[in-house]
């Protein structure tokens, strides 16, 4: 028997790499391009440790090549989610009696295997799989995902280690015990590094997990369940299925055991979600938890002392990065009147620079976005923006999807702060601009606060900490996470818990303690040394 009281290993975020032109990773991940490029690969559900194949099946292509075929995923129903469920009840049985010093070091095992024998694996299957440029799958499926396996240990550690106080004659004790039931884990395409913390971070507390990837995100998706297979996890611990949605649906949430949804996605589908829950709760044994993280707007605010050359350099980063494809990807942006001309001309001229393509070929700045569904909804923003009187296209604007999803990085200029675009989130590389004049400066930011039912993440720019204090101040609810000088997107695990509200989501914090403790059910000890032997009181005397 182990006595020991243990500490998890001190985490530090893992370094990203350049992949500079000549270094050894830039060789090494172009021979795994050429591994994985004509791999063709057969993806089966996992259900209890086993591979099952359904034979009802979907194709995994390209978005920068949609005529190149990555592989082919079987795709679950009603009945394998079925089978999950009694699969993850099963090794609830053990799971949740493991010692947490066990469970932890599995996810510290998988962050060593990502961060050496894995990383090229996962970050190839993330470029090819969702068209994302070789730092930016280095940003988030390497190193985002070590980071959460590591800091999560930490924090797990944390939440077990704090404990009440304990009056003489008495001692007072805190479990934090999981959840009773199974969680079901759904995971958006855009972050690989969210496909791998949304099952983990519930089953590293004790409980078990359905997962149910998004099917333009599976080959990495099943690449992370390879890596925790390989670092121990147990059978039935998290249950890989990839299928629609509606099926695997139909089980869980007529399930009496469901005790918790962890959720990335659209806003429409949590609220859905969160409505069947509702309509069923005389079903349940408990009351699940839900916790998800859902759309945004997210602004950029310009007061006119900024400097110019930062502002653009924010707007072209934090809107076109991945294709814009980020909840928290800058999507509008408030500009005063007195630095438009010279601000427009910079932004211009930055945009005109970026170059668009496949992404094994580094020079380009920016991929495909997704899919073809992708691609004909961001194509209907540009098109509305085109035939309105109230805006202009003063960038960008063109897309052609003949042989990938490609939408060249667009800006909006429009006099209607209230514009379509600057309401509705896109999920792609449009940026809308909205000239105020300087000295309605509060007026801007009440319009900003009001015009979006997001509140994800948001920028502001300024050099006068007075002005700073202010736009602080008045934007306090506009956004979970708020930047001072920065692009609104690059949250880091352990520095920046990211999360919003309103219509974002529930503002559980990813990357912080505070979503852990959503996936434990505390309960409070308290032993009598010497116990009472008269049921009177002084007082009575």
């Amino acid at each position: 028997m182990n006595n020991s009281i243990a500490r998890t290993p001190a985490p530090k975020n893992e370094p990203v790499l350049n992949y500079t032109k000549n270094s050894p990773e830039r060789k090494a991940i172009n021979d795994e391009i050429k591994r994985q490029i004509n791999l063709n690969i057969d993806i089966p559900l996992i259900i209890g440790g086993k591979e099952i194949r359904t034979n009802v099946t979907e194709q995994i292509r390209c978005p920068h090549d949609h005529a190149k075929i990555l592989g082919t995923y079987h795709k679950a129903g009603k009945k394998e989610a079925e089978m999950a469920i009694d699969s993850a009840l099963e090794a609830r049985k053990a799971w949740s009696k493991m010692p947490w010093t066990e469970r932890a070091s599995i996810f510290l095992k998988a962050a060593e295997l990502l961060a050496g024998p894995y990383r090229n694996v996962l970050n190839v299957a993330t470029m090819l799989g969702q068209s994302k440029t070789v730092y930016q799958a280095e940003i988030d499926a390497a190193c985002e995902l070590i980071d959460f396996w590591r800091f999560n240990a930490r924090y797990m550690e944390d939440i077990y280690t704090e404990q009440p106080e304990s009056p003489s004659g008495t001692w007072n004790r805190l479990e934090h015990r999981a959840l009773e039931g199974f969680i079901l884990a759904i995971t958006p395409f855009n972050f690989t590094s969210i496909g791998g913390n949304l099952p983990t971070a519930p089953a590293m507390m004790g409980n078990v997990v359905l997962w149910k990837p998004a099917s333009t995100g599976v080959l990495s998706a099943y690449y992370i369940m390879k890596i925790l297979e390989e670092a121990g996890l147990p059978k039935g611990v998290i249950n890989f299925l990839p299928g629609k949605g509606a099926e695997i649906g139909d089980a869980v949430f007529s399930s009496s055991e469901l005790a918790g949804i962890h959720f990335t996605g659209s806003t429409s589908v949590f609220k859905s979600m969160w409505k069947t829950i509702g309509d069923n709760i005389g079903k349940y044994k408990y009351y699940p938890r839900i916790v998800g993280e859902t759309g945004g707007k997210d602004f950029v605010f310009v007061h006119k002392d900024a400097e110019i050359k930062e502002v653009v350099t924010a707007l072209v980063r934090g809107a076109f990065e991945y294709q814009g494809q980020k909840c928290s990807a800058a999507s509008r942006a408030y500009v005063p009147k007195s630095m438009w001309l010279e601000l427009k001309k910079q932004l211009c001229t930055e945009v005109a620079k970026i170059k668009v393509g496949d992404v094994t070929d580094y020079s380009n700045f920016m991929g495909a976005v997704i899919d073809k569904n992708s691609f004909n909804s961001i194509k209907s923003y540009i098109d509305f923006a085109k035939q309105s009187n109230d805006a202009e296209i003063i960038c960008g604007g063109e897309y052609d999807d003949s042989k990938g999803y490609f939408i060249q990085p667009t800006v909006i200029l429009t006099s209607n702060p209230k514009f379509k675009t600057m309401e509705e989130e896109i999920f792609g590389p449009v940026l809308t601009i909205y000239v105020y004049a300087d000295e309605e400066l509060d007026k801007t930011l009440d319009l900003l606060d009001s015009t979006s039912s997001y509140a994800l993440t948001g920028a502001i720019f300024a050099k006068d900490r007075n002005i700073i204090n202010h736009l602080t101040n008045k934007l306090e609810n506009c956004a979970g996470n708020f930047y001072i000088n920065d692009k609104p997107t690059g949250a880091v695990v352990g520095q920046q818990p990211f999360g919003g509200a309103r219509a974002s989501g529930t503002n559980d914090k990813a990357g912080s303690y505070l979503n852990l403790i959503r996936w434990v059910s505390p309960r409070a000890i308290k032993e009598t040394f010497v116990p009472a032997k008269d049921f009177t009181y002084p007082f009575m005397d």
